[in-house]
Parts: C-alpha cells; structure tokens; sequence
C-alpha cells in the first residue's frame, strides 16, 4: 500500500526526520489560506498522487504570491497527473500540500528498500539527488553507495558515518546525518513498511538537513498490525478492479490485456499468464483466488474479471490441493449463472476431485470451453477470442 507524501512526512516527522513546514489543503483557495499560515514569500505547491516524476510532469510548482498559488492550484485539482509511472490514464489529482520553500545547497537520493537477494534492508543513497535512482544508476552508477542492515542488532551508527563519509557530508552534519538515517530505518521496521524513500534529502544554506519529498509503501499482508496505517488509504489513486479485489480478499493486478484469469496460486497464476502469452494472447489481469476457492469465491473473482471491459475471455485455471476442484466447478457455474457472462470461458481443472468437477461442468448446459493442459487451455482460450473478435468483425461488415 502506497501513502502521499504529506502522509510519509507525518510518520517521518514522528521518529526525527525533519521535513519543511507545510499543509495540505483541498481547494485553490484553502491553499492560498495555507501559504499564509506557513508565512514566508515564497511556497512549493505539490500534487499529492500516487506516482513519481511529478515535477517533471508538471504536478510540483514554486509560487510568490497568493495569485499565482490560486492559479497553479485551479490548473491542478481535478485534473489528471500523467508520469512515467502512472501510464497514459494519469492520477487524479484532488488534494495539494503547500510547503514553505527552502534555500537548497545539495540535493541527495536516500531510500530504504527490502533487498530479496540478501533478504535484508538494504540502504541506497546517491550524492545526486532529485534525479529517479533508475536515472542515477544508468548514467552515474558510481554515485550510488549501498549498505545492508543485519536484522539481529538492527542499523548500527558507524554505518550511517560511513554513509554520511561516502556522500561527502560535511562533518558538521554526520550526528544530524546519523539521526536521519536512523529515523527512517526505525520508521520502516516499526511499520512493517517495504520502501522508504527521500528525494531529495536537502542541505539547506543554514545548515539543516531536511526531507524536501517522501514515499513510503507498506507490506499489505501486515496492515492488520498497523490500523493506523490502514486509515491512511487513498483509493482514488489505485486501480478501482484492484482496491473492489482487496476489499473481498483477492490479489489482483490489473493488465492491459484481453484474456481474464482466474487461477488459485501465486505461481501457477504467473505461469498462465506466460502461456497465454506464448499462444499469442495477452493477459488481461493477475488473479490468485487463494487456496479457498469456495463457489462464493469464485462467483466473485468472475464478478471483478468481468468488470473489465477489455476481457474478451476468460481462462479458469485450477489447480486442486487444498481446493477441491468441484468446488470450483460449482463455483463457475454459479458465477455464469448468476454474472452476465459474454464472452467466452475457458475452464482447465487438475487435482483433487477433479472428475467430480468435470461433470458437474458437462451436466450444466452452459457453454464452458474445458481444457486438460494448460498449454491447451491457452490456445482454446486464445482461439475463442480470436473466433469471437472474427465474428464481431463479420458482424459489422453485413451491418
């Protein structure tokens, strides 16, 4: 789960990471009021979306008066912030944070990352920062200094020294440097967050060390620990079939696709998308219905499939060790029954009770494409999209 900026500062804020002071605010006006309650002559209104390179795209902006805020601020809100990481439909943009601008001496990347390779928390920072570390890394990857936290003691002050060192800090600013560093790891583990990241952490012609942005992403498989965190959400800013899939139990992520699945097993749900991929088909979303794949469930995983409207067909793989492959089969003929249903379903069962599950498919009357292999269920699924887009494109010629 991802949180805005303004959100990460907060929780930053709470473990000593020192930020600019700012507001959030929800309208032009309210915005202006903001600026005058920072003081000042001069403010940073940002965009607060779910997404890199904002200032790139336009979403960050430095104001002087309380006209030119309005007037940035009524060119943002409603509209839809296009980054590189956000793709071509953009992220809305429906809350600002104002803060106070800051006489800037150096910029640094500074980000703490969950590295599977070593299974630790690795540290990464950059003397340059401002810049993507996929930037930083293709064009000064020198730059880059790395250092790996060892979770039985935890982030040790000599390794924030030799940080600070290796970034050529002033040694004036190694203890605030220290404190920082330490601030952010604590702010990670505590929160059981996957990503924490600074860019830029500045130093500031006075001296300070501040964290001028801030990303934070957490573990979602550990938000029953952090009820807080849970609150923090912001819906608007994820993909609608992805926030309906988390909020009945499923893991779903949204493709560009044309060819639905549903499949049980993190695994098996990659490898079918792959083979769909070597039929000459393009997934149209991941989903892993999960090792209970009740009816109930199933009627639900073809209920959010189907709310796509790129899905052409749609491709059951199941997998039955835990499952019981009549249970899905139940499922699916609940679902088709019971979900407007259009296009064609392609259904691969394997496992426990599979006979059972074939049958109770046969003896339904409805027009279910079964497969053995999944190597055939993707070609049949494939085929079916293919014949049915013939038939669609046939239709409109005699029309």
């Amino acid at each position: 789960m991802d949180i805005h900026e303004y959100q990460a500062k907060e929780i930053l804020a709470n473990f000593g990471v020192h930020s600019p002071p700012g507001a959030l605010a929800y309208s032009p006006e309210q915005a202006a009021y903001r600026a005058r309650e920072l003081g000042g002559d001069r403010w940073v209104v940002k965009a607060q979306v779910h997404a890199g390179g904002r200032g790139k795209a336009g979403g960050v902006k430095v104001c002087d008066s309380d006209a030119e805020i309005q007037s940035t601020c009524e060119s943002l809100f409603g509209r839809k912030l296009v980054t590189h990481q956000t793709g071509p439909e953009g992220k809305g943009i429906y809350r600002v944070y104002v803060e106070a601008a800051v006489p800037i001496e150096r910029e640094i990347y500074l980000g703490f990352v969950l590295d599977r390779t070593s299974q630790r928390v690795m540290i990464v920072a950059s003397a340059e920062g401002g810049m993507e570390i996929e930037e930083i890394s293709a064009n000064r990857p020198d730059s880059i200094v790395r250092a790996t936290v060892e979770p039985a003691v935890g982030l040790q002050d000599f390794q924030c020294r030799q940080i600070a060192f290796k970034l050529g800090m002033d040694p004036a600013l190694t203890a605030p440097m220290v404190r920082t560093l330490q601030g952010c790891y604590r702010a990670f583990r505590e929160h059981d967050a996957t990503m924490v990241e600074i860019n830029p952490l500045v130093v500031t012609g006075d001296n300070r060390i501040l964290a001028l942005d801030a990303k934070m992403t957490f573990d979602d498989n550990a938000l029953f620990r952090h009820p807080q965190i849970s609150e923090l959400r912001d819906k608007s800013q994820e993909d609608p079939r992805e926030s309906r899939a988390a909020d009945r139990g499923l893991s779903y992520v949204g493709l560009e696709g044309n060819i639905g699945c549903i499949v049980n097993g993190a695994g098996l749900a990659m490898a079918t998308m792959d083979t769909i991929k070597l039929a000459g088909g393009e997934p149209a979303n991941f989903l892993d219905i999960g090792g209970g794949a009740t009816p109930e469930r199933v009627a639900k995983a073809f209920r959010l499939v189907m709310s796509d409207d790129n899905v052409q067909a749609v491709l059951v793989n199941i997998f039955a060790g835990i499952n019981r492959c009549d249970w899905v089969a139940e499922g699916v003929v609940q679902a088709l029954k019971e979900v407007q249903v259009d296009v064609p379903v392609v259904v691969r069962l394997a496992g426990t009770n599979v006979e059972e599950g074939q049958k109770i498919l046969a003896k339904s009357g409805l027009p279910i494409i079964r497969a053995t292999t999944l190597i055939e269920a993707a070609q049949r699924a494939v085929g079916a999209w293919q014949n049915d887009l013939s038939q669609g494109s046939n239709m409109r010629a005699v029309q």
